[in-house]
């Protein structure tokens, strides 16, 4: 990792809660910014401090969820109703750089911490706002129910199945990385002009802008996506689920024909890359479940360390379906792990959000 804190000197002050605003918010601590977490006080804080596993001790005052996205901020528990907090809050925005806030719909105005007032008082401040459908909208937004507006519930499990969701936030998460763009986009308007700006971002442009090819294969192809598991609507064999002898399981992501013969290779099934049924990409999506077949017969002969080490020696590109304890024990993702302690003094671990390298 970098050593190097591009964004050293900036002060930001987050006044959001849950997961996108926090994780931009982290996100720039990482960088080098100050950053002040504004905490509402009335509530005992950020609502995620209370979003706990049944494993975590009740009576902690934060959760693993919260931990995810607060490292490198000073923490303050403030009631923003009381007029003394509010101007304390407004004078340390006349010396901030950045803003982050996901008001409620009016809240931001009502308390004069929405853009147009708080500009007058900084004009080069920076104010990064997120909100659920856009300014106007009122409706409450949560990841789960953009992950069902967006379509991506509806595509998303087995075959013939229920939906289901995804196991992250990732409307949110998705959410977070559009806002830090904007907002180091405006960073750099701001050093041209000397001006500040309003970055504003939704859940609900941001999760339609993230179908990507799913969205295409509707509006070109008029293809409806279904679910279909793990499995690649466009590609075969992809994200078919191998299983070895001792029950662990192989994901394939085969992209080419090249790939296809070498997958072949590694499984001594030479005969399918030159069987007519298999011969391009085109044949192998429609004739993917009797295909699926024969990889099968030959992966259940190995354990799944050997079916790796065979197809990676190969250069086929597949991967291990592994537990959290078996990611982490990796040399690779402790690498990315930070160790902090919390304002009360108990030591945790998450992992960076920051992790391109700048040289």
């Amino acid at each position: 990792m970098s050593s190097i804190a591009p964004l050293a000197g900036l002060k930001v002050l987050e006044l959001a809660t849950v997961l996108a605003g926090p994780a931009v918010g982290m996100f720039l601590a990482e960088l080098g910014a100050k950053v002040i977490k504004i905490e509402n006080q009335t509530t005992a804080g950020d609502v995620t401090r209370s979003w706990k596993l049944t494993t975590e001790d009740p009576n902690w005052a934060y959760s693993a969820y919260y931990c995810s996205v607060n490292w490198g901020k000073e923490i303050v528990l403030m009631d923003l109703s009381l007029p003394e907090n509010l101007t304390w809050l407004r004078e340390e925005i006349k010396t901030s750089d950045i803003v982050l806030a996901n008001f409620k719909p009016g809240s931001a105005r009502r308390m004069g911490l929405d853009y147009a007032s708080l500009s007058d008082l900084n004009p080069k401040l920076i104010y990064g706002d997120i909100t659920g459908y856009g300014p106007g909208d009122e409706r409450p937004a949560f990841d789960m129910v953009l992950q069902a507006e967006a379509g991506f519930l509806f595509m998303t499990g087995e075959k013939g199945g229920a939906p289901v969701k995804m196991p992250v936030a990732l409307i949110d998460l998705l959410a977070a990385h559009q806002l830090k763009e904007g907002i180091l986009l405006a960073l750099l308007q701001r050093e041209k002009t000397g001006q500040g700006s309003k970055v504003n971002v939704s859940l609900y442009a941001t999760a339609l802008a993230s179908l990507a090819n799913q969205a295409t294969n509707w509006l070109i192809a008029g293809k409806i996506p279904q679910r279909m598991g793990t499995l690649h609507p466009n590609i075969a064999p992809y994200g078919e689920l191998l299983e070895g002898s001792d029950g662990g399981q192989v994901v394939l992501a085969v992209g080419n024909d090249r790939q296809f013969q070498l997958l072949c290779k590694a499984l001594d099934l030479e005969v399918l890359a030159q069987a007519p049924q298999y011969s391009d990409n085109k044949q192998r999506v429609l004739n993917r479940e009797a295909l699926f077949v024969h990889l099968q017969a030959k992966a259940g002969q190995f354990n799944r360390e050997e079916l790796l080490r065979q197809l990676h020696q190969m250069g086929v590109p597949a991967g291990a379906v592994r537990t959290m304890p078996e990611v982490f024990a990796e040399s690779a993702a402790q690498e990315l792990l930070l160790h902090w302690a919390l304002p009360d003094g108990t030591e945790v671990r998450s992992v960076r959000s920051v992790v391109f390298e700048l040289e």
